[in-house]
């Protein structure tokens, strides 16, 4: 019998799980090297590193090399530093959610959101009735259709807003309209796809029951509440005083605590614990801006970009794509196929409404398409929810592969570098609109 680490953890254990995180670094940062090859961001190439170490590719070598790399007894220790990763990523999502991209585009960007979530939640709860049959029990548990269809018309309304960004700096599109316009509308779609997360989390944890249902809800709004108008205040204050005093490892300290704390305390309400995360974020100051940036967010992007990758090796052993039927495949491309016509559309019909060209709408069509890191955040959530089994999840995986990679090859290139925005003659870009100065500013550690 090995003797016992810390906390009661065996020595192989522990030994087994610092080689799989070991495995994962080097495996998340080979392969999203050559996803940038194929022009594609570094999260595709992470998934794929994923779903390679699972079922699907390596657990088919001879002596399930993916078991014995990853064992069941290492897989909830690799899941809670996966969600640990999750939480501050979430923290920092929140915390660089800037209004003043929105504020330019508002009205546009507001239409071009909500037609794109509108449409894309329609046509993914019309799909549900075709998959809900075959996927209606999960760990022996039957799922109620309200619950599915709600979650699969929320899995269809996602734009990843930090893999998007990536996405326009890479292309040259950051400073351009439809960069700043697709930058906007994400921005609004990933706030709505949080609030439509958070109800279908009291959804699911009320089982039902509508009394349970009013309780959570009731706690949700005291819990925002409590964010804006006393977590706010207190929260500008202590960053304000502290930053003065420079006592930047402490403040680190304190504002990760209280985003764990935030999570813990929506995960006991009843909505799952990144809304917390999130919103805690959201709650932060954003000024002084570049000293927050250099002592706050750049190391707690950090921290994220060595913990995060777990959350995507996490995310591949439970992709088996061994399992799945002839059936699963026709529903994959329904899937596909529903994602994609209600991002298409939906961003494509009010950018014509407002005089863009037939190519500058398809471009905006296909970067709002885009999904990415949040889809797996949020398909995560659901099958810790109980919402989704190992097939379905499987399928949206592959969606969110499918319609993220197709981006770059797809969109449109500039023929030369964008004017510095504020110098164009556009009537509908404002010549006091600011790009931020350093496009890493908004964008998180994994895209």
């Amino acid at each position: 019998m090995n003797a016992l680490a810390a906390g009661g953890v065996k020595e192989s254990t522990l030994a087994m799980l610092l080689l799989g995180i070991g495995v994962v670094l080097v495996a998340g940062a080979l392969l999203g090297r050559l996803a940038q090859r194929f022009r594609q961001p570094v999260v595709v190439g992470e998934i794929t590193a994923g779903i390679l170490l699972g079922p699907s590719a390596l657990g088919l070598l001879p002596g399930d090399l993916s078991e014995r790399l990853f064992p069941a007894e290492v897989r909830p220790l690799l899941s809670a530093v996966a969600q640990v990763g999750l939480v501050l990523f979430m923290f920092v999502v929140g915390w660089e959610f800037e209004k003043r991209l929105v504020r330019p585009h508002a009205g546009l960007a507001a239409g071009v959101s909500m037609s794109s979530i509108v449409l894309s939640f329609g046509l993914g709860v019309a799909l549900a009735p075709v998959l809900y049959d075959e996927h209606a029990t999960v760990a022996g548990k039957e799922i109620s259709f309200v619950a599915f269809a709600t979650f699969l018309g929320t899995a269809m309304s996602v734009t990843a807003f930090p893999v998007l960004a990536r996405v326009l700096t890479e292309n040259r599109l950051l400073g351009t309209r439809i960069g700043s316009l697709s930058l906007a509308s994400a921005a609004v779609d990933d706030l709505l796809a949080w609030c439509l997360l958070a109800y279908v989390s009291a959804l699911v944890s009320s089982d039902g029951d509508y009394t349970q249902l009013g309780r959570i809800a009731l706690l949700s709004v005291g819990y925002v509440a409590l964010m804006f108008l006393v977590v706010r205040p207190l929260a500008a204050r202590l960053v304000w005083r502290w930053a003065a005093a420079e006592r930047w490892p402490m403040l680190l300290a304190v504002l990760s605590a209280g985003a764990l704390g935030s999570a813990v305390l929506t995960t006991w309400i009843g909505i799952h614990a990144i809304f917390g995360a999130f919103l805690f974020g959201f709650v932060m100051p954003r000024e002084p801006a570049r000293v927050l940036t250099e002592h706050l967010r750049k190391p707690m992007s950090n921290v994220s970009t060595v913990l995060l990758p777990v959350f995507f090796i996490v995310t591949g052993l439970g992709v088996d794509l061994g399992a799945l039927t002839g059936s699963d495949y026709i529903g994959v491309a329904l899937i596909i196929g529903v994602a994609c016509a209600g991002k298409l559309i939906g961003a494509i019909v009010p950018a014509r409404l407002a005089g863009f060209t037939w190519r500058d709408s398809m471009d905006l069509g296909l970067l709002m398409n885009t999904r990415g890191l949040t889809e797996l955040i949020i398909l995560n959530a659901a099958v810790s929810l109980g919402v989704l089994d190992g097939r379905m999840f499987t399928m949206l995986v592959i969606m969110a592969l499918v319609t993220t990679a197709m981006v770059g090859p797809l969109l449109s290139r500039p023929t030369a570098p964008p004017a510095p925005v504020g110098h164009g003659t556009d009537p509908d870009v404002p010549g006091k609109q600011r790009v931020p100065e350093d496009a890493a500013h908004l964008i998180t550690p994994r895209t």
